[in-house]
């Protein structure tokens, strides 16, 4: 079944008519408002498959369309994104866009998942790692020039260039924010490709491909299904080499989504830009509140005219992002006491649903010791701001 056309590209819709308009059936009569789930492992087919067929599920399903051409328009990328079966999935193929004992240059804060396996990569020989720290601008130019090798001293030779340049912004779950326009150019300059982990901004607040990153990625299970309850991940790119290497890589290595999942992922979608718009509200009105609490030692968020990031969060964001972070005093002892005494926020992992998670990040094992013990990363849901006020404020004045 044809998409319907691009409108957005030609400048037509806003991004938050877009979430609501992109992948929809053809208007004919009596046709579907929704495109229909397919339940189907295989295609009818005769002769030599021509590119573009569909021929088995493992290489494409109606299903996904929609929801790819969808983000491929909220992303401004010039083709259909692919969808994987998890955010670490979509991890794993743009990682393989590393060359066999090439340079990575990676955040020390990202996605847990992203920097275990590039740290796996690395202890298995395939690249090496230069870990660095994304805000500092110089620190990872140089570290993308192989004249230093960042904040990683074992990162092997330190004097070629990178291959390819990591970023997150804001990082997961120190809020730093990278100059990506800025690390872009430098990146390639140096003859790297630039992958971005758009997964706490969204293309609502932040579109890393005009800021020119070559790839961009998303953990769909967070803002962009919406509602905590698929696993799934995409890619996004305007190149088509490195569409069709990260389209093989998904075939061969068999991380496909489900039908119904990425139906799910889209019917989210549709509701993104109104909880982007409610949640990031509540964030900058929790992060101005929590400022000077006598329980709270510092607060992260880089909405506030103080934090480190502002500056380049208010030229390169469309508004601020509904993640904060609280470093809470008496240690990680009183961190845990106020996740366990919480009453309407949840005390778990993961963000981006439409409820309010807490969750003290150095309970995760993998977690980067340069983490505070005592750092409360908050994901701010659709609920009353004031009583989620009220309940962060009880569960801190224990």
């Amino acid at each position: 079944m044809s998409q319907a056309p691009n409108l957005h590209s030609a400048g037509n819709l806003s991004p938050d008519t877009v979430v609501v308009s992109a992948g929809r059936p053809p208007r004919e009569p009596d046709a579907p408002v929704n495109p229909p789930i397919v339940l189907s492992s295989t295609f009818h087919g005769t002769g030599t498959p021509a590119p573009g067929d569909r021929v088995y599920g493992r290489f494409s399903n109606p299903t996904w369309d929609p929801f790819e051409t969808a983000l491929s328009e909220l992303e401004g990328a010039a083709l259909p994104a692919l969808v994987f079966s998890s955010g670490l999935a979509a991890v794993s193929a743009a990682l393989s866009l590393v060359p066999a004992g090439g340079i990575l240059v990676m955040p020390q804060h990202s996605y847990q998942g992203s920097l275990l396996l590039a740290a796996e990569e690395a202890a298995n020989g395939r690249f090496t790692v230069r870990t660095v720290d994304i805000a500092d601008t110089e620190q990872v130019q140089a570290a993308l020039r192989g004249s230093d090798a960042g904040s990683d001293a074992g990162s092997g030779d330190g004097t070629r260039p990178a291959d390819m340049l990591w970023i997150e912004s804001p990082t997961n779950p120190m809020l730093e924010v990278a100059e990506i326009d800025v690390l872009a150019r430098a990146a390639h300059d140096a003859g790297a490709l630039v992958v971005a982990d758009n997964t706490f901004s969204t293309p609502l607040v932040t579109r890393p491909l005009e800021l020119g990153a070559d790839v961009v990625l998303h953990s769909v299970t967070k803002y962009l299904a919406g509602h905590s309850d698929v696993i799934l991940g995409a890619l996004a790119t305007s190149d088509e080499d490195l569409r069709r290497r990260l389209h093989n890589h998904r075939s061969l290595h068999g991380a496909i989504a489900g039908p119904f999942e990425v139906w799910l992922a889209l019917r989210g979608l549709r509701t993104l830009a109104l909880r982007i718009e409610r949640s990031q509200a509540t964030a900058g009105l929790l992060a101005d509140r929590l400022l000077g609490h006598p329980a709270v030692e510092a607060v992260r968020y880089p909405g506030l005219p103080g934090d480190a990031g502002y500056e380049r969060a208010v030229k390169q964001m469309n508004g601020f992002g509904s993640i904060l972070c609280i470093e809470v005093a008496g240690g990680a002892e009183a961190a845990e006491a106020v996740a366990a005494h919480v009453r309407l926020w949840l005390p778990a992992t993961s963000l981006g649903g439409v409820e309010s998670l807490i969750e003290r990040r150095r309970r995760q094992p993998g977690e980067p010791h340069s983490v505070p013990e005592n750092l409360l990363r908050l994901s701010v849901g659709i609920e009353n701001a004031e009583d989620l006020w009220s309940d962060l404020s009880s569960a801190l004045a224990r």
